[in-house]
């Protein structure tokens, strides 16, 4: 159901670095580009995440409760993409580990203060 989805940012080459380096490391590459924006994805026909300038020109900001969660293959999938996250910048917001049965999870903060985490269920 979900189409893509796209957090905001006050510097957008800033963010583009942190999330190319993210996003190949779980495979995924630039879908689109534009002046104010760029998404990763596996596909233009499947899901993508992307940053983005805010079109009214005011600055991003944070949404309180908002957070994207990414699906990784394992446990140690979470720990390894956790750890790059935290090495080009982004700030610690829980470290993996299992918060329910069989749901293992690391949450951090990206360059701009979005809230994401990596999870794999099972």
């Amino acid at each position: 159901m979900i189409g893509y989805l796209t957090l905001g940012t006050n510097d957008l080459a800033r963010a583009t670095a942190f999330y190319d380096q993210l996003f190949a490391a779980m495979g995924g590459k630039r879908v689109w580009e534009s002046e104010r924006g760029v998404a990763w994805g596996t596909s233009m026909q499947a899901p993508s995440v992307g940053v983005i300038t805010p079109f009214d020109g005011r600055p991003a900001t944070v949404g309180n409760g908002t957070m994207v969660a990414l699906a990784v293959g394992s446990r140690e999938e979470v720990e390894r993409l956790y750890a790059l996250a935290i090495e080009l910048g982004a700030s610690d917001e829980g470290k993996p580990g299992e918060r329910f049965a069989g749901f293992y999870a690391a949450y951090f903060r990206d360059l701009d203060g979005n809230k994401l985490n990596f999870f794999h269920m099972g």
